[in-house]
């Protein structure tokens, strides 16, 4: 079932599990479009949903191309990124030692510092188109919606078709939905998919993880007394600037009426 390729270049297609990557795959399928790999990233930090929705398309693809979704991971995680990772720059942990803050760990990510991006996403699928690249004269399909084309980074090596194709993200996401792919509904509730410890996210996307995942909720605000305690209250130990998971916490339970305090 796969198609017989026009040109010799190797077809690497990201995918980041979000309804424009979704999108992007099922389409270049459909269209009879030319994939050699599929890349995708996995922080170890995926709502369970998200994972499905992997496993689902990583179904999808097999059977119409015989081909399986190749998983990049870090090779220790978020968590060890966020807590363990040593440092090494002298003056890096000559400031750490004046701040009396551990040697080690980068503690919650930030607007000005996303090491969770860099680390467990950008790197890893750079790494490897690069060398597929070196070895394969690939071309990178990225999937960016024609709404959000202001991203896209313009390269002979690689090509947005949902821009190319005009296909906005709110139409992405109806043609996932045609096509049965619903994430378990994550869409109905979270305005984005991604990560569920994201400190970046909204307040009230925040409540609804409260509220739709508690169990997460519950490793989240462990995750954030444990950064407070070893780097205490500034950037890198609290979620975020003016709140702590503890104090959203108590906000939360204020607002739905679940304590008096």
């Amino acid at each position: 079932m796969g198609t017989t390729k026009s040109n010799e270049t190797y077809s690497a297609v990201s995918l980041s599990g979000g309804k424009d990557s979704s999108c992007l795959l099922i389409l270049m399928i459909e269209k009879g479009l030319p994939i050699d790999c599929v890349l995708y990233a996995d922080t170890g930090m995926e709502f369970p949903e998200m994972e499905a929705h992997i496993a689902k398309l990583d179904d999808f693809l097999f059977r119409e191309r015989g081909l399986h979704i190749t998983t990049l991971r870090h090779p220790h995680g978020f968590e060890w990124l966020m807590f363990e990772q040593p440092k090494q720059r002298a003056d890096c942990l000559e400031r750490r030692a004046r701040l009396g803050m551990p040697p080690c760990g980068n503690g919650w990510p930030g607007v000005r510092v996303r090491w969770c991006t860099g680390e467990l996403k950008t790197h890893l699928i750079n790494k490897e188109v690069n060398r597929l690249k070196k070895e394969n004269n690939a071309c990178h399909f990225v999937g960016i919606a024609a709404d959000e084309s202001h991203r896209c980074k313009h390269a002979p090596t690689r090509r947005y078709p949902l821009v190319e194709w005009g296909i906005t993200e709110a139409q992405a996401l109806q043609i996932c939905y045609g096509r049965g792919f619903d994430w378990g509904g994550l869409y109905e509730i979270y305005h984005r998919a991604s990560c569920w410890c994201c400190p970046l996210q909204r307040i009230d996307e925040l409540r609804k993880l409260r509220c739709h995942h508690p169990e997460l909720w519950a490793r989240l605000l462990d995750m954030d007394n444990r950064a407070r305690a070893m780097f205490g209250p500034g950037p890198l130990g609290q979620f975020k600037q003016n709140w702590s998971v503890e104090q959203l916490e108590e906000r939360f339970a204020r607002e739905d009426g679940s304590t008096t305090a």
